[in-house]
């Protein structure tokens, strides 16, 4: 009974055995991934086709991408100043009192005037009540003539030295081009002198401009009595100031009035250093007001030659423009943004900026038309806008057709909330 117990189990044992050996000889199965991919391209998820009836429903428009001029700039800061020679105080040629032509007012500040406009007249310090003059205002009179004759010698000095300088700087200017020429100079030193002549003709200017003045001064002794002093505008402007009233006595050279002309006036724009070389200085500025808005008519400043002038402490040297001012938009000591032209090829590939989509990351996306009622969205990169066109730094060719009008609603559709 136990032998055949211990038989049995050995036959029980082999037969397991031969089993697993069967199964670990089979064939072995791969398990399943958990999950399957399929790998598509962005083009292909953006691709839009409507119908002839849906696109005339969204009203879509397209355009082609082409070249256009769009220099890039740069806004800075700028500051209107008074050019030289735009402002000229009056003073008394003489001691005496004031009094007011016939007919007319005493000048207001802010009042319009124009060059050789009388505003004041003055009584010199004499009696004209009198029929004969005593020897003390006899003497008076003899002074105030010297004063007159010496103050028109002081000006023609002044018109004499101020166009030695023209002549002197228009000398320099030729030198410095000639060997800027011959390769033997910078232009560096040829700015430099055009600044320094026309700072000279500016001075030369206001020369001319205060003998003109002083030559209107009319001294006449006849009959024991004197006639006044017309004082005129010397330019044409505004009275920015006054110092007197009528009807006061004044000392020879004390001020009168300052008159200010702002037909034209300079825009100082303080560049860092840094931004120099960057800048296309040739090129005007266009000018904004701060908060950045364009006006309706473009407004430019012309660059100009002046003398170099820096602020150190903030490693920065000033540009000037002429700005052009006979509607009185602009005032001096007004701050305004001057956008600066920068280097490089205008040339550019543009798109309308209403075209550029934006999603909620901020990337930039257009729609291009393939074919009728067939479009697809592409990702681009716009680098500046000007005037409504966007300057495309990544993106499509140039040819390639884009949808402007109705891009928003192209978009509504493509995402699903359009109704």
């Amino acid at each position: 009974m136990g032998k055949v117990a211990s038989v049995s189990s050995l036959l029980i044992a082999l037969s397991l055995i031969g089993g697993c050996e069967r199964h670990t000889s089979g064939p072995t199965k791969t398990a399943a991934p958990p999950a399957k991919a399929t790998i598509v391209p962005e083009a292909s998820l953006n691709t839009i086709e409507l119908a002839p009836a849906a696109v005339k429903r969204l009203g879509i428009e397209t355009i082609a991408i082409q070249m256009r001029s769009m220099p890039r700039v740069r806004p800075y800061g700028g500051d209107i100043v008074l050019p030289t020679g735009a402002s000229v105080i009056v003073a008394a040629p003489l001691t005496g009192t004031l009094q007011l032509p016939a007919d007319r007012k005493f000048p207001q500040i802010g009042q319009r005037v124009k060059e050789q406009q009388p505003l004041l007249e003055l009584l010199p310090m004499l009696s004209p009540e009198r029929a004969v003059l005593t020897p003390a205002e006899r003497i008076r009179f003899a002074e105030a003539r010297n004063t007159v004759a010496q103050a028109r010698i002081d000006a023609e000095g002044q018109v004499q030295q101020a166009q030695v300088q023209v002549e002197a700087a228009q000398i320099a200017l030729a030198r410095a081009e000639r060997l800027l020429k011959e390769q033997a100079g910078t232009i560096r030193t040829v700015d430099e002198a055009k600044a320094q002549q026309l700072l000279s003709e500016k001075t030369l200017q206001a020369a001319v401009t205060r003998k003109k003045l002083v030559d209107g001064i009319n001294l006449d002794e006849a009959a024991g009595t004197l006639k006044p002093l017309t004082i005129a505008s010397p330019l044409t402007g505004f009275v920015r100031t006054t110092q007197v009233r009528a009807g006061v006595m004044i000392a020879a050279g004390a001020p009168l009035f300052e008159i200010m002309n702002d037909d034209v006036l300079w825009v100082k724009v303080p560049v860092y250093v840094g931004d120099v070389d960057e800048l296309d200085k040739e090129q005007p500025a266009r000018l904004t007001q701060l908060d950045g808005l364009h006006t309706a008519e473009e407004v430019l400043a012309q660059p100009v030659d002046l003398p170099p002038t820096a602020v150190p402490l903030a490693s920065a040297v000033d540009i000037y423009y002429e700005l052009k001012n006979t509607k009185r938009e602009f005032s001096p000591g007004q701050r305004v943004t001057a956008n600066l032209t920068l280097k490089g090829n205008p040339e550019q590939r543009v798109v309308p900026w209403a075209a550029v989509i934006h999603d909620i990351y901020g990337s930039q996306w257009v729609y291009e038309q393939l074919a009728a009622g067939k479009f697809v969205r592409r990702r681009v990169e716009v680098g500046w806008v000007r005037d409504g066109w966007g300057t495309l730094v990544r993106g499509p060719a140039v040819g390639t057709k884009l949808v402007t009008a109705g891009a928003a609603e192209l978009a509504g559709t493509e995402f699903g909330f359009a109704k």
